[in-house]
């Protein structure tokens, strides 16, 4: 399996798994110049967007740690373009998640969801 289908994968997994715990599907993979959310969700009344990240081991220190500074200013960017281009309201509550997929075995993933994964500025 390529490292792209394996991305799929576990963000097919992953919203899944958050619709399970009441969240409610928007969209996939939105993309811009900014960069990529790979999942818009509902929960309540609070949109959410959610870096999926996943990894077949812990060598590196794990799917959670490999959501860097960097990345982080880059998610803020790619979910201000969201909120203009779909002319989201300014009232509205956001939130920024990091849904991290370990893999434990071949048949199960640890799942570790930090909620407001990425705040203030940058």
């Amino acid at each position: 399996m390529t490292s792209r289908a394996r991305g799929l994968a576990a963000e097919r997994q992953a919203r899944h798994w958050l619709e399970q715990r009441g969240l409610r599907h928007i969209e996939s993979n939105y993309r811009c110049a900014m960069g990529e959310i790979d999942l818009v969700m509902r929960d309540r009344d609070t949109l959410v967007f959610v870096e999926v990240r996943y990894r077949r081991n812990a060598a590196f220190g794990g799917a959670a740690v490999s959501v860097t500074a960097p990345k982080q200013r880059k998610l803020k960017r790619a979910v201000e373009h969201y909120l203009v281009a779909r002319a989201v309201s300014a009232r509205r509550p956001c939130r920024i998640d990091v849904l991290a997929l370990q893999a434990a075995d071949d048949a199960e993933c640890t799942v570790e969801w930090i909620q407001n994964a990425v705040v203030g500025e940058g």
